[in-house]
């Protein structure tokens, strides 16, 4: 599925300055994107400054020390509760449980940096947490880069994004969407929520 045969978001925010007034006014929002790109960055900066529950799925839902994942059943059912919660805000991406999270979701955002921005993402964090499990990550899961990791951020865009797409026009066809496409923009938004009473 390429750009012109992919479904139109809805309910897109296109303004920087509407999307922190929405982030003002959620309680629970889904930050999702590419590995590398900042979604836990952003997400642990805007849950601090909101009073959220942070919720990785990561390290809450999918991975077991030693880089085991749970069993879908299982993971299906952590998110089913997890979502329950008054305020949280969650990271991660995959459209197989957009019908659980969106129904729950105020806002998504969605960090959509350029490939080679997610594989510089990626490598620097690699290196700041070399043999050591970074706190977004499930305990007993030191940080790690292989090609097979490289080459999903490298095709991201073309093979996950349709997916992406589909699952947000599809689960949550009324939840505003954010997209942010810079660090700038990132950090102008930081900015902005920062700055808010």
């Amino acid at each position: 599925m390429d750009q012109m045969t992919m479904p139109a978001l809805r309910r897109e925010i296109q303004d920087l300055a509407q999307a922190a007034d929405h982030i003002r006014r959620a309680n629970r929002i889904l930050v999702m994107g590419c590995s590398g790109g900042g979604k836990s960055t952003l997400s642990l900066k805007i849950a601090a400054r909101f009073g959220l529950d942070y919720v990785s799925i990561d390290r809450d839902v999918l991975w077991l020390p030693g880089w085991l994942q749970r069993g879908k059943d299982e993971q299906r059912a952590i998110i089913v509760s997890k979502v329950q919660g008054d305020r949280w805000i969650m990271d991660g991406t995959n459209p197989s449980t957009f019908d659980i999270r969106l129904p729950r979701t105020d806002l998504v955002i969605w960090v959509r940096m350029p490939r080679l921005i997610c594989i510089w993402g990626a490598v620097s964090r690699w290196v700041k947490w070399v043999g050591r499990t970074r706190p977004e990550m499930a305990p007993g899961c030191n940080e790690k880069v292989d090609w097979e990791f490289l080459r999903f951020i490298w095709t991201f865009e073309e093979k996950f994004t349709p997916r992406v797409v589909s699952g947000l026009v599809e689960q949550g066809p009324d939840v505003p969407v954010f997209q942010l496409n810079s660090r700038r923009q990132m950090r102008e938004l930081l900015d902005l929520l920062a700055a808010s009473a």
